[in-house]
């Protein structure tokens, strides 16, 4: 199979396009901020559009307010307000409308096809005091695989 590659604004303005259609949406996903549980460039990810109630826990695709795009797992919501938080990151936050959330993540895809388990990463987020050196050795780790 031949790979293709394509800017983000391009590819994520057509997933959300999709998204917005109604539309399930597969795509591969690229670096390290939703590690360990999502690693870029090997898994991919299954979106549809999200339905209410989002909460805390779910792993979403955003357009924030500067352009940008994000696949990262909603940190708290405050009524209209969300939070989202890579589970990678150590404290870089982005914070966006219920109205910028444009899929949910519904499936995570290893390389082999597997599907691999959705958490709530409630225990990942309890974590978040030791989580540099989880990830120090995570990323040692998958080197090797």
């Amino acid at each position: 199979m031949k790979k293709l590659i394509l800017s983000n604004d391009i590819l994520l303005g057509e997933a959300s396009e999709c998204l917005s259609r109604g539309a399930e949406v597969i795509i591969m996903t690229k670096g390290n901020s939703m590690l360990p549980f999502i690693i870029g460039e090997r898994d991919s990810v299954k979106m549809k559009t999200p339905v209410d109630p989002l909460k805390v826990g779910d792993i979403v695709f955003a357009r924030l307010s500067n352009g940008s795009y994000v696949l990262h797992r909603i940190f708290e919501i405050d009524g209209d307000i969300i939070t989202l938080m890579g589970d990678g990151n150590l404290k870089g936050k982005e914070y966006c409308r219920r109205d910028q959330i444009l899929g949910i993540v519904i499936e995570i895809i290893a390389p082999s096809g597997k599907l691999k388990k959705i958490t709530s990463g409630k225990g990942w987020r309890a974590l978040l005091p030791v989580r540099r050196i989880l990830l120090a050795v995570f990323k040692r780790v998958i080197r090797f695989f």
